[in-house]
C-alpha cells in the first residue's frame, strides 16, 4: 500500500533513522585520513587521491574552457598572470611544481576560482569590484588558499559521507514507512546533510581561505588592507542584498570585512618587510 507523501510529512522520523545520518557520515569519513590545515583546524580528506584531484580539477578547467568565450583582451590576461604569478611564488615549494594556469571568462559575474591542478579561472565581472592589482590579488590568494588548505579534498570526502548516510537513511525510512517514507527520507536526508554537514564546514573553509589568501597577498607585496576594500565593493555591488547566512557558502559580508580588517593591521609588518625585500608587484 503507497503512503501519501502528506500524511508521511507530518509522521516524525524514528529516532533510530535520524542518529543514522550522523552515524553513517561518522563511520564513512572514519575511514579516510585526518590532517590539520594551516590554521589549525581539523579536516577529514583522502576520498580520492591528489593525482586524481588534480586530474578532475584539468577535466573541469577544459569543459569550461570549451562551454565559455575567452576574453580576447591580451593585456587584461598578462595583468591575471601577473598577480597569479606573484601569489604563485609565496606557495610551499610543493604547490608551485608543475607551473598555474589561468584563464579570463567574458562573463558579467563578479567571479573568480582554482582548481586543483594548478587552474586559475577569473570572470571579467571581477574586475568591476576588484578596481586594482592589490584588491585583486586578494580574489587570486583566497581562491588559491582553497586549493593548497585541501578544501576540494575535504569536499569530496564530506559529500562522499553524506552522500552514504543519506541512502542508509532511506533504507532504514522505507523499511519503516514503505516506499513514500524512502522518499521523504531520501529528500529529508539531502536538506539535513547540506544545511547540517556541508554547508557548515564550507562557511569554515571560506573563512580559511580568506585568513590564508590574505596572508598570501602581504607575503607577495601586495596591501592586505585592500581586501577589506575589496569587499565592501562586492557588498556595495550586490546592493546589500543576499541569501540567510545558514543557507549561505559565505560568511556574512559585513562579519567577513570586520575579520578582515583586524587581520590587514597585524599583516602590515608582513607587507612591509616584503616591500624591503624588493617584492613590489607592478601588474596594472
Amino acid at each position: 500500500m503507497r503512503h501519501s507523501q502528506q500524511n508521511l510529512s507530518s509522521v516524525p522520523w524514528p529516532p533510530l533513522a535520524i542518529a543514522a545520518l550522523g552515524f553513517a557520515c561518522a563511520l564513512l569519513i572514519g575511514g579516510c585520513a585526518t590532517t590539520t590545515s594551516s590554521t589549525g583546524r581539523k579536516q577529514y580528506v583522502g576520498a580520492v587521491s591528489q593525482q586524481q584531484l588534480n586530474q578532475l580539477g584539468a577535466q573541469a578547467f577544459d569543459e569550461l574552457k570549451g562551454k565559455k568565450p575567452l576574453t580576447g583582451d591580451g593585456k587584461q590576461s598578462t595583468y591575471v598572470r601577473c598577480v597569479v604569478d606573484a601569489i604563485v611564488r609565496e606557495l610551499p615549494p610543493q604547490w608551485q611544481q608543475g607551473g598555474w594556469e589561468e584563464a579570463v571568462f567574458v562573463d558579467k559575474n563578479p567571479n573568480a576560482f582554482a582548481l586543483p591542478g594548478g587552474k586559475v579561472g577569473v570572470y571579467t565581472g571581477i574586475f568591476d569590484v576588484a578596481r586594482n592589482q592589490d584588491q585583486f590579488a586578494a580574489v587570486v590568494g583566497h581562491e588559491i588558499g582553497h586549493v593548497i588548505e585541501r578544501h576540494h579534498d575535504e569536499r569530496v570526502t564530506r559529500q562522499m559521507g553524506a552522500s552514504g548516510a543519506v541512502q542508509l537513511l532511506s533504507v532504514l525510512a522505507g523499511a519503516r514507512y514503505g516506499e513514500g517514507g524512502s522518499q521523504i527520507a531520501s529528500q529529508g536526508g539531502s536538506i539535513l546533510a547540506q544545511g547540517g554537514f556541508l554547508l557548515p564546514g564550507t562557511r569554515q573553509q571560506e573563512t580559511e581561505a580568506d585568513v590564508v589568501g590574505q596572508r598570501l597577498m602581504a607575503q607577495a607585496g601586495f596591501d592586505p588592507r585592500q581586501a577589506v576594500d575589496l569587499w565592501q565593493n562586492m557588498l556595495s555591488a550586490s546592493g546589500g542584498s543576499r541569501p540567510p547566512e545558514w543557507l549561505s557558502t559565505h560568511p556574512d559580508p559585513k562579519a567577513r570585512i570586520g575579520e578582515l580588517s583586524k587581520r590587514a593591521e597585524s599583516l602590515m609588518p608582513v607587507y612591509e618587510q616584503a616591500r624591503a625585500a624588493g617584492r613590489k608587484p607592478k601588474c596594472g
